[in-house]
């Protein structure tokens, strides 16, 4: 019993967790590394200016805090107009599922999620998931609690 113990143990310390259930199953290391074809448009910046991941790009919104909140709400980035919509629905929040699923179709994503016929700006799609899933753990290693 107490060898299941521990390596229960062991494996729930190896993944971030949330207190709603936003456990991410990838790779956080992966993530890092896969995280490099992100920076040319994003950046992860915490509330104190500390950037944690990518440089000072501003093309796509920073990630800092997505996971576990709804979906295309980052203060100061102008989404578009699907995108805006996605935000307005509450029960889209950045789970793993959702976020794999974006990354890896943006427009098709949101035109499914919201019925619209618009387009994401977000024209860069993460061809395998489980670089998706990788990504996601890492963006998980890096955010605050969720506040929904």
């Amino acid at each position: 019993m107490f060898r299941t113990l521990t390596i229960l143990a062991v494996s729930t310390l190896a993944l971030p967790a949330f207190a709603d259930g936003h456990a991410a199953s990838g790779d956080v290391a992966a993530g890092e590394k896969a995280f490099r074809q992100c920076v040319s448009c994003h950046v992860v910046q915490n509330e104190d200016g500390d950037i944690l991941a990518g440089k000072r790009a501003k093309t796509g919104p920073n990630l800092f805090g997505i996971v576990g909140n709804n979906f295309g709400t980052v203060d100061g980035f102008r989404y578009s107009d699907i995108n805006q919509l996605a935000g307005t629905m509450t029960d889209i929040v950045v789970t793993e599922e959702v976020f794999v699923a974006y990354v890896q179709d943006p427009t098709a994503y949101l035109r499914d999620a919201t019925g619209d016929k618009g387009r994401s700006k977000m024209t860069y799609k993460v061809r395998k998931q489980e670089d998706a899933t990788n990504l996601y753990a890492y963006l998980a290693s890096l955010s605050p609690e969720p506040t929904n």
